[in-house]
Parts: structure tokens; C-alpha cells; sequence
């Protein structure tokens, strides 16, 4: 699937992923929400993870060319760590906290794409940045996210029903 390349596309693809996750997770409960699945990752794991890329995105854009991708003191090839490192720090989060945090930051992450334009989102790359634009790092954080967790928890539903 080709990258959105205007606000407009990135919307409707932030949409169309993000529906298509909300739609999987009224198949999942609080018990579902906490099995260990792939790699011990829980749904709720999953959750808690995208709502997390999604806040990075945030501080990328915010500190701008003092950004440290993909955080403070990580870097790229240390992302499987980083990430596993996320699931203790997001330990004590409930299944509802993890609902409501990704509800959250997709709104924040829909609200800046509405409201930030096409020549910022696309017109040149993020400060910081690997040379991608605002634009394909929001998608990253969000639709891409989105994509990614529901091919997991269809693997879960899968699972639980074999």
C-alpha cells in the first residue's frame, strides 16, 4: 500500500485502519486482553505499545532537530529491547486504560493531521528525522500501527478458536 502524500489521504487511511482495529477489539475482554500470545505479548501489550509510537511521534515533532529517534538514549537497531522495555514500564495498565489511552492518542494524532496542512505534513522532511516527512512518520505512528496491531490480534481470535 502506497504512503498518503496529502492530509486528505492521511485521514481517510488513519480512518479506515483505525476502524478496522476498533471493530477486532470488540471481540476481545479483559481476560482475552491479557493472554500471552506471540512472544508473551498480550493485546493489551499491543495496545499500550501504539498509543506509546504515537506519543514519540510527538516528542519528534516537538524537539524537532534535537529529536532523539526513536527515543532519548535508543536507537533503531535496539528496538526490540526498547519495545519489550515498554510492556514493564506499561505493566500496572489496565485493559480499559489501554482502550482509552489508544483512543486518546489517535485522537491527538487525528487532530494534528486535520489542523497542520499539507506543506507541513508533506513539504519537507522532519527535522531530526531520517529524511521522512511529518506526514509518513504520523503514518507510521498511526495507520501502519493500526495495521500491524489488528493482523496481531486476528492471529489472538484465531488462536482462541482453533
Amino acid at each position: 500500500m502506497p504512503a498518503a502524500t496529502t492530509s486528505t489521504d492521511l485521514i481517510a487511511v488513519m480512518d479506515k485502519e483505525f476502524a478496522k482495529l476498533k471493530k477486532l477489539l470488540t471481540f476481545v475482554d479483559d481476560e482475552l486482553a491479557h493472554q500471552p500470545f506471540e512472544d508473551d505479548w498480550t493485546i493489551r501489550d499491543i495496545l499500550l505499545h501504539r498509543a506509546h509510537w504515537i506519543g514519540l511521534f510527538f516528542q519528534w515533532k516537538e524537539e524537532g532537530a534535537a529529536a532523539q529517534m526513536p527515543d532519548h538514549g535508543v536507537k533503531w537497531n535496539q528496538l526490540k529491547e526498547y519495545n519489550g522495555g515498554l510492556r514493564q514500564k506499561y505493566a500496572d495498565k489496565t485493559w480499559q486504560e489501554a482502550l482509552t489511552g489508544l483512543d486518546q492518542a489517535h485522537s491527538r494524532l487525528r487532530s494534528y493531521v486535520e489542523t497542520a496542512g499539507d506543506d507541513v505534513l508533506y513539504g519537507t522532511a522532519m527535522p531530526g528525522g531520517t529524511g521522512w516527512t511529518r506526514g509518513r512518520y504520523a503514518e507510521a505512528a498511526g495507520a501502519s500501527h493500526y495495521r500491524s496491531a489488528a493482523k496481531f490480534i486476528r492471529a489472538c481470535l484465531r488462536n482462541t478458536t482453533a
